[in-house]
């Protein structure tokens, strides 16, 4: 099937998604110190960006140079080409966002200042601190055709000097680290140089036997894909073994990306090219820091309460009981818990109760990413000491997260868990428990299904939904999931849940299916999904023929948007809306039918070809119609927002929300912390 007008390149509209985020940098509607961390955040977002996704196209420039995308048509040379400009396109308007938003903390006493912009007692102070704390940890080195180009660290920074010698001109290197803070307060007050800047500074102080004659700070981005050999089938090589040698790689791959703070000369520009391997597109000039990490300490330069956001904390469940313990709550009802507006608490004492009960034969969960003091993991391991069976799948491929994972692998191991990878083709993404207890009439279960990680952290600041239920039907199939996975094999077919690869987009497909049908009897029809992304390409065929049929269909989808809605003859009953706001909007969720007959379901799996044929991931039917209507509230709340929604267009555009004269603001987050405090 060849390129439909209703198809929009993924990788540029991940970048779309990116400005977005910069958006949220840019509004001056958002306090100043929470700008900052929105830089931040478009700049960790695009690094990884660079490091996968480009570092991927740029290799299938290489071994498939012919292969076209599927959505736009485009050869990988040609995305490539479009990533890296576009990526271009935006530095200017980065960099201004960062200078604007600096410049209004100025009247709170946080200046990020230049030495030049030094009285001269802050610079004699500078002076004295370059000569005591960093020159005698600095390590320089000069570049030359009788020594080896030395690796460089991936996003390390750097000081590179033009060097004027006796010998002719050459380059030095400095790396721009020490176990120094980086932020060089000055005195008391809230001004402040970055250790890099003021390497850079004194350049000449570190090469004396030379003449600095320009220099700048650099930055280099090596691409972050990991790919199996033959080693990943080996039965005889423990898969933690391979993983730990794979992520030792990673460290040492190629350059994707130079970026600098100034150019230097054409030959040194030139020499630096030459030996990292990189094109003039992929150098990028930036006036701001290269690294913006260091922008959240300045919250601790202020007591300001307006720079940042108000403090909003996880509320406690009212009709969740502190003294009754949670699997006899859960056997009453179905729980369904919402991140970050309600607690993880109520999910942590289950795990805690279940190691302790007597009753509880197994524990058998699986693991994604983590928090990096864990209390699941320390549960699970409780578990595992009180003689349980605990069945723990670690998934080592979580990108970046790997090495976290490897570390509490073996701790599980360790504490007597047994520890299982899943298939070594398929990453398994799914949030999945399964606790069986021993009861008077035999064996009783408990499940919970979850829309994001078993994080502690990221559960106060991501949008994501919990439920735990003891239904039969979710139980038996639970069970299925979990002797798949430790069989090495595949659900097949199930009764309650979505099990991707085999078994999760063929039901959403007949959903869809099923509405068409009620559209082409004359009868009202209605799909909605909230999700990260979208891009099976089979989906979104189906979600322009259900529009094609009279089906209205609503989605809310944050980061990256394959689907283009309103365009004529296709896919014009479809509105798409995109929230980027305080917090991360990570839940999955998927409605269909009107009230009468809706049937609604929460997911790990957003509808990206990854996630329904190339992942192990899990969905589940709300079956309590409180808890139905709870789910669609949200997606409903985030599809009237007006706040910080931006409408999809019929040019693949994104167009930011504003309220109409005399409508009310509709911020859904803030509604839904307020609902949950108990303030609406």
């Amino acid at each position: 099937m060849g390129k439909k007008p209703y198809y929009r390149n993924r990788e540029l509209s991940w970048i779309d998604f990116n400005v977005r985020v910069l958006e949220e940098a840019e509004d001056p509607t958002v306090p100043l110190l929470e700008q900052l961390s929105f830089s931040a955040i478009y700049q960790n977002n695009l690094d990884e960006f660079v490091s996968v996704r480009v570092g991927t196209m740029l290799d299938r420039a290489k071994t498939a140079p012919k292969e076209r995308d599927s959505r736009s048509g485009m050869k990988p040379k040609e995305q490539a080409r479009a990533m890296l400009e576009a990526i271009a396109a935006l530095v200017p308007r980065k960099d201004s966002a960062y200078f604007r938003t600096m410049e209004g903390l100025r009247s709170y006493g946080i200046e990020h200042v230049r030495f030049s912009d030094c009285g001269p007692e802050e610079r004699a102070y500078l002076e004295l601190y370059f000569k005591r704390e960093v020159k005698p940890l600095l390590s320089p080195i000069v570049l030359g055709s009788q020594q080896p180009f030395p690796f460089l660290r991936n996003k390390g920074l750097y000081v590179v000097a033009e060097l004027s010698a006796k010998s002719g001109h050459t380059l030095g290197l400095i790396p721009a680290w020490s176990s120094r803070e980086r932020i060089i307060r000055l005195g008391k007050t809230g001004r402040f140089v970055l250790l890099e800047e003021l390497i850079l500074h004194f350049a000449p102080q570190v090469f004396r036997g030379a003449r600095v004659i320009d220099a700048a700070v650099m930055r280099v981005t090596r691409s972050g894909v990991i790919r199996f050999g033959s080693s990943a089938d080996d039965e005889d090589t423990d898969f933690l073994e391979i993983m730990e040698e794979q992520v030792r790689r990673r460290s040492k791959l190629g350059a994707v990306r130079l970026q600098m703070n100034s150019p230097l000369s054409d030959d040194a520009m030139e020499y630096l090219r030459g030996k990292l391997r990189l094109k003039r597109r992929q150098v990028f000039f930036e006036e701001t820091p290269l690294d913006l990490s260091f922008v959240y300490k300045l919250q601790d330069f202020t007591s300001a309460p307006e720079l940042l956001y108000p403090p909003q904390k996880p509320q406690n469940r009212s009709d969740i009981s502190a003294r009754t313990d949670m699997m006899s709550q859960i056997r009453e009802r179905d729980l369904l818990l919402s991140y970050p507006y309600e607690s993880i608490t109520p999910f942590l004492r289950l795990l805690d109760e279940a190691a302790l009960d007597p009753d509880v034969a197994s524990i058998k969960i699986t693991l994604y990413r983590l928090a990096s003091n864990s209390r699941v993991i320390d549960s699970l391991c409780q578990a595992a000491e009180n003689g349980k069976d605990v069945l723990v799948l670690v998934e080592l491929r979580a990108r970046f997260d790997e090495e976290n994972n490897i570390r509490w692998a073996k701790r599980l191991i360790d504490a007597g868990c047994t520890v299982i990878y899943g298939p070594h083709t398929l990453k398994v993404h799914s949030k999945l428990l399964l606790i069986t207890r021993r009861s008077g009439n035999g064996a009783e279960h408990f499940v919970q299904v979850g829309t994001g990680n078993y994080n502690e952290k990221t559960s106060r600041i991501y949008t994501d939904l919990s439920l735990m239920t003891a239904d039969a039907r979710i139980a038996e199939d639970a069970r299925h999931v979990f002797d798949a996975l430790s069989t090495q094999s595949l659900v097949e077919e199930t009764s309650a849940l979505w099990v991707a690869p085999l078994c999760m987009r063929s039901k959403i497909l007949a959903l869809l299916d099923e509405e068409i049908e009620h559209a082409k009897n004359g009868e009202d029809a209605y799909f909605a999904a909230k999700c990260n992304s979208i891009s099976d390409k089979g989906i979104m065929d189906k979600l322009s023929e259900a529009s094609q049929a009279g089906v209205r269909i609503e989605l809310v989808v944050r980061g990256v948007c394959c689907l283009i809605p309103g365009v004529e003859g296709y896919t014009e009953n479809i509105r798409i809306v995109s929230i980027v706001g305080r917090y991360l909007e990570h839940n999955r969720i998927y409605i269909a039918g009107t009230p009468e007959r809706r049937r609604v379901y929460i997911s790990s799996a957003d509808l990206m070809t990854r996630n329904t044929k190339h992942r192990v991931e899990v969905g589940a039917p709300i079956y309590d119609p409180a808890l139905q209507e709870k789910a669609v509230n949200i997606v409903t709340l985030c599809l009237k927002d007006n706040v910080k929604a931006r409408i999809a267009q019929s040019d693949g555009t994104f167009r930011h929300c504003t309220p109409a004269a005399g409508d009310d603001a509709v911020d859904a987050q803030q509604i839904q912390y307020d609902t949950a405090a108990g303030l609406r």
